[in-house]
């Protein structure tokens, strides 16, 4: 699953080679898996990567360029074909069509026209069903105060969708400086989010599952830097390429953030699908979030993302009552989960996600109608998903949890 096209290039000329490459790294939708600078070698790279599809630049040597064409065309029939020259004369362009090129893009390139070639050609290799069951979603947990439980969240909500056999699923822990996704999944990884990010253009798919430590449960952890003095080299531009492979590797991808909100957590945030702000019903955490909804909503590419979540909703000990709390922030609630200190302690203290640790419990299956909901959009009715695994009362008891019963209960 995947809605980043996988790309082989090959061109004998540095300079326009170079140039092409530093505008394909700057899309979202294509990953750069192979490059190549003599034809004769290109088959063989095609062969090894088997990337989607495949650009070759005819500047290079036309009649070897078509003669190379020809050969993927027989070799590599599922790889799709983009022909790319500076000249335009109408000969050049029927030969290429006629050896098997898919689109024919005349340099330079204009970035509109590439953009809309690699969608046509993601289309045809995806067919054209719903892109967002095909594509990779991303979604980062961040929080409007520290201990306001966005690592417990983001791990379950990773550990919950890799438990689906059609997922595979990545974390990646964005708190550069003091996170600690590793201690909740009792792992002790080998590489690091720096060691990635190095070695990024060095990386295939398998060489990547490799970097990462897999969990029991199936997921994947890209833990963070393990040296304070590491943490400069992570920077907008080095992890937009980190996520590029892993878009183009994974179904999901779930960021655990910081709560410093650099550059480089809004550039996570730009490239998320969704956004959950974890927040508590108590004075200080509402304030800050008021703050930070003031700010992320005034970003085009940030604010029609976010979702409000509120954790450790029951707790009475100096609680705001939801219908205030919805008052303050000026938005509606996305979803409520419950408070339950104690489970959420021995997960972590025992290194296992909530389905394993407790799964009859109340927040445990709070947590995964939430990650339903953030994946599908469609939730299983209550008595669905809690049959077979809680009692009637408990059952009905959970109910109070939802966000629409809470907010008239509080009314």
């Amino acid at each position: 699953m995947s809605n980043v096209l996988r790309l082989a290039i090959v061109d004998p000329n540095d300079h326009s080679r170079e140039k092409l490459k530093s505008m394909l790294l700057g899309m979202d939708i294509v990953w750069l898996d192979a490059e190549c600078s003599r034809y004769e070698f290109f088959a063989d790279v095609v062969e090894q990567s088997h990337p989607d599809a495949a650009m070759i630049c005819l500047d290079g040597g036309p009649d070897r360029a078509l003669a190379l064409m020809d050969k993927l065309r027989m070799s590599a029939p599922d790889c799709l074909i983009f022909a790319v020259s500076s000249s335009t004369d109408g000969q050049m362009i029927l030969k290429s069509i006629r050896s098997g090129a898919r689109e024919f893009l005349p340099l330079p390139i204009d970035v509109e026209e590439l953009y809309s070639a690699l969608e046509r050609a993601l289309q045809s290799k995806y067919g054209s069903g719903d892109s967002k069951a095909r594509g990779c979603k991303v979604i980062a947990v961040s929080g409007a105060t520290g201990g306001v439980g966005c690592t417990s969240i983001a791990v379950n909500i990773g550990c919950n969708l890799a438990r689906k056999p059609e997922n595979s699923v990545a974390l990646v822990d964005l708190d550069l400086a003091l996170g600690d996704a590793d201690v909740f999944l009792d792992s002790i990884p080998d590489y690091s989010l720096v060691d990635v990010t190095e070695n990024v253009s060095r990386l295939d798919f398998q060489l990547l599952r490799k970097s990462l430590t897999k969990h029991s449960s199936g997921l994947y952890l890209l833990p963070r830097p393990v040296q304070l003095q590491d943490l400069d080299l992570i920077n907008p531009d080095s992890l937009r390429r980190v996520f590029g492979l892993l878009r183009a590797s994974f179904s999901h991808v779930v960021i655990d953030m910081s709560k410093a909100f650099s550059h480089v957590d809004l550039t996570a945030l730009e490239m998320s699908n969704e956004i959950v702000l974890m927040v508590q019903l108590d004075l200080p955490c509402l304030r800050n979030m008021v703050r930070l909804l003031m700010s992320l909503q005034q970003m085009e590419s940030i604010r029609d993302k976010i979702k409000v979540v509120v954790n450790r909703a029951g707790l009475e000990s100096g609680q705001i009552s939801l219908k205030k709390a919805k008052e303050t922030i000026g938005r509606e609630v996305f979803f409520q989960i419950p408070n339950d200190y104690r489970t959420m302690v021995e997960m972590r203290n025992n290194g296992q996600p909530l389905i394993e640790q407790a799964p009859k419990a109340l927040i445990t299956q709070a947590v995964m109608q939430l990650t339903e909901l953030l994946d599908s959009g469609v939730i299983t009715s209550t008595e669905e998903a809690t049959k077979g695994t809680i009692d009637k009362g408990i059952a009905s008891g959970w109910k109070n949890f939802w966000p629409g019963r809470s907010a008239a209960k509080a009314k």
